[in-house]
């Protein structure tokens, strides 16, 4: 047994020694061994080369996770292909995208719950048509089964096994604008401009490939990107951040130093006969970083010092990590090219058996790169691929998508699965990346979008642009609306990412998670919820409006920023919750939380709490009890509600700030009172029951 709730279970003919694994948090010697008496027990099987793992289920059960797939929520009869894949333009058929996790999540019908985690790197075929059956290539793996009373139990139980994400950046969950790409240093700044100017909240500039010199890392085009650590600060100037993107191929160029010192330190990727493995990508023929090795880590970690420290940017973007090549086979490395990894990962083996970590492996050396530069900051990067347990290193987000209805609808369950499948921080190209948008798309895309867990538009080079104001004044208008709204619930959600830093739990859950009990529920689309307590109707269909049930209980509809529009998704509260809400703001350092808004939605006993988080938005302090973690309450007594604080957690100072309460009333009228002197202090407010 693992623990109470989770077990590890190996084949009867499996070799006493599996290769140590990437997905677990810790040493698979130290999470246990098989347990006789669990249920769901896997069967074991062979077929030719690959092994097979069984769960028998039972038809009404539902079945979840697989990572990162287009298509619906419910994965009931799909088959997923666990294998990082260049997926340009993918739709619901593509079996295999960016990143890999061979996971199963599986809801009964009374609601209990259980996970399935096949612990291998190696291609893994993920056939639910009946019940489960993984296909797995190289060695046999272990098989961890978590069994629990609901699906949240079993994401808090997979969390414990393959890590927790680290809390990010205050400014990371802000709204994020790039472009495949904005081509001179004047032409950011513009865009940086313009959203000033024109009132649309906005927290940071993305740069693509375009800023380097002929596609190389770690350089600057001299002509168009002239002083990039000048232009960095002046957007800074703007409460603007700015991210860059690296790609892991290095020209294979003996004038480029950082090829010329990968070869003299033997940091690349060989081939099977083991000459250095070449590819072509951006820059032209590459030479790749063998990512296995911690000298290579370590070597790609002092390039990210350098790079940040010179540059001063505020985020790294890692994509093409898959690896995508251009010229390889299935647009990769080919699979017996060797990677000379260390003992702690495995020893050294074929790309087969790396492939799916290969990205994963950057993402940590791109991370801990950015610690060494700046150890008093939290990093942010944002990478393509990953693999289970990628979520201790970058946020990620779900790829080459089209400016497509289609695209659009599968956003919601891409990520819910994500989530699902123990990736918190996720998000999509707004807009669409290739093709191109019309002003209804886009604005219904904002919408959805500026309620993810990462909220980015990015476009693809040669489609129209992707700024808000890119499709006239109606559609700049409801983008606004859209991005004030995330700002002001950017308290609550920055209160819900540290609970999934604590516990594992997804940012945005499926609509299910509010009854699992309730069949309805388990289908619905068009509906997420943020945290616990804020419900999101949005609607992916161009004519008609969300068809999702509402789960059982009393949810009042709420209205953060005055941002009602039919392209808008609605939002709803649940009875018996508090959430926090700050002002309107550009940036999220703009102006501290004051007023801060209380909004209530009293449960039938006139009861209502909930928390806020705050810390100082970056650094580490908060590990230390630099924080505060206030609970709030609401109860009402005779025609009165009293609004008070029940407790608090941490050393941070109470700010001194005024507070704005909102009751909500079964009407739909809201009850508006401001308290005086603090939010650290009763507020009365006279209210008729409801």
């Amino acid at each position: 047994m693992v623990g109470e709730r989770t077990a590890r279970f190996r084949a009867p003919d499996a070799p006493e020694s599996i290769p140590p694994s990437f997905a677990l948090a810790a040493p698979a010697e130290a999470r246990g061994s098989v347990a006789e008496a669990f249920s769901p027990r896997p069967r074991f099987a062979r077929f030719e080369d690959r092994h097979l793992i069984r769960i028998e289920t039972e038809h009404a059960w539902s079945l979840y996770g697989t990572g990162e797939v287009a298509g619906p929520l419910l994965r009931n009869g799909r088959h997923t292909i666990a294998w990082n894949t260049d997926a340009y333009n993918y739709d619901s058929t593509t079996r295999s995208l960016y990143q890999s996790h061979p996971w199963v999540l599986g809801v009964r019908t009374n609601g209990t719950a259980f996970g399935v985690l096949v612990d291998t790197t190696h291609r893994v075929g993920i056939d639910l048509a009946e019940g489960i059956l993984f296909e797995a290539d190289g060695y046999q793996p272990a098989v961890y089964v978590i069994d629990a009373p609901g699906p949240e139990e079993v994401l808090r139980e997979l969390a414990s096994l393959t890590g927790r994400m680290d809390l990010p950046p205050f400014w990371s969950l802000g709204y994020h604008q790039c472009r495949y790409s904005y081509m001179t240093e004047d032409e950011a700044l513009e865009v940086a401009s313009e959203f000033r100017r024109r009132r649309i909240p906005c927290e940071a500039i993305w740069f693509d490939i375009d800023y380097m010199d002929r596609f190389r890392d770690f350089t600057f085009d001299k002509e168009r990107f002239p002083d990039p650590a000048g232009m960095v600060q002046r957007l800074a100037e703007r409460g603007f951040r700015s991210v860059f993107i690296l790609d892991p191929g290095i020209v294979a160029d003996p004038a480029d130093p950082t090829y010329a010192d990968g070869v003299e330190r033997d940091h690349f990727v060989r081939d099977a006969e083991g000459r250095e493995y070449r590819g072509t990508v951006w820059p032209g023929v590459c030479a790749f970083p063998d990512y296995t090795r911690s000298a290579t880590r370590h070597w790609w970690a002092d390039l990210i010092d350098t790079f940040v420290t010179t540059v001063g940017m505020d985020g790294l973007w890692n994509d093409m990590n898959e690896p995508a090549i251009f010229d390889g086979p299935g647009r990769s490395m080919p699979v017996d090219c060797i990677h000379r990894a260390d003992a702690d990962l495995g020893g050294p083996g074929t790309h087969a058996r790396y492939h799916n970590v290969y990205g994963m492996l950057m993402i940590r050396a791109t991370k801990k790169g950015m610690l060494r530069a700046r150890p008093e900051r939290r990093p942010f990067v944002l990478t393509r691929s990953n693999f289970v347990g990628g979520q201790r290193y970058a946020a990620m987000w779900t790829g080459d998508s089209t400016s497509s209805w289609d695209h659009l609808g599968w956003t919601i369950p891409m990520i819910l699965n994500l989530g699902l499948s123990g990736q918190p921080f996720a998000g999509c190209d707004i807009g669409g990346f290739s093709e191109n948008a019309d002003a209804h798309l886009f604005q219904r895309w904002t919408g959805i979008g500026s309620l993810l867990p990462f909220s980015r538009a990015h476009s693809d080079k040669g489609t129209h642009r992707h700024e808000p104001w890119s499709f006239g004044e109606d559609c700049e208008r409801v983008c606004r609306l859209a991005l004030e709204r995330r700002y002001r619930l950017l308290p609550y959600l920055y209160t819900v990412f540290r609970e999934a830093a604590e516990t594992g739990l997804p940012v945005m859950r499926p609509l299910f998670f509010a009854d699992p009990t309730d069949p309805s529920l388990r289908s619905a689309e068009d509906s997420f919820l943020l945290g616990r307590d804020v419900l999101v109707r949005a609607s992916r269909d161009p004519a008609n409006g969300c068809c999702d049930p509402m789960p059982h209980g009393r949810w009042r509809m709420f209205e953060p920023a005055n941002a009602c529009h039919h392209d808008l998704p609605e939002l709803f509260l649940r009875e018996g919750a508090i959430v926090p809400l700050g002002p309107v703001r550009q940036f999220s350092g703009e102006k501290p939380l004051d007023p801060i808004t209380l909004v209530i939605s009293l449960d039938r006993h006139g009861h209502a709490e909930g928390t806020l988080y705050e810390d100082a938005g970056d650094g580490f302090a908060y590990r230390d009890g630099d924080y505060l973690l206030t609970t709030y309450t609401a109860e009402r007594e005779g025609p009165r509600v009293i609004v008070g604080i029940r407790g608090a957690e941490g050393s941070r100072p109470r700010p001194l700030r005024a507070a704005e309460i909102l009751i909500l009333l079964d009407d739909g009228t809201v009850k508006r009172s401001v308290g005086v002197g603090g939010d650290n202090i009763p507020v009365l407010i006279d209210q008729p029951r409801c």
